[in-house]
């Protein structure tokens, strides 16, 4: 089980969270097509190493965070809020 740390709660179980997606997505404009849309839900890389995901305290004081994880080991390197940003090694 992983133990998140939020920046407002303090280290939690990850039973607290609600992962939320891949943070490094950008959603197309309004304009760009069906094509470009159906990228956006459904086609994503699965990363070996580290990658910044969208993770809600659903149990907690609700906030979304910023995690930057290993996919491999889970270790979770940094955590932000949803307005800071994180830097992805390797990105």
């Amino acid at each position: 089980m992983l133990r998140i740390p939020c920046p407002h709660c303090g280290a939690r179980d990850e039973i607290e969270f609600t992962y939320r997606g891949d943070a490094t997505v950008a959603r197309p404009g309004p304009d760009a097509g069906v094509d470009a849309f159906h990228d956006y839900l459904y086609l994503r890389t699965n990363p070996r190493g580290w990658q910044a995901e969208w993770w809600q305290h659903s149990s907690g004081c609700r906030a979304f965070l910023k995690l930057l994880r290993h996919t491999v080991t889970h270790e979770i390197r940094a955590v932000a809020t949803a307005t800071e940003t994180l830097e992805v090694p390797g990105a």
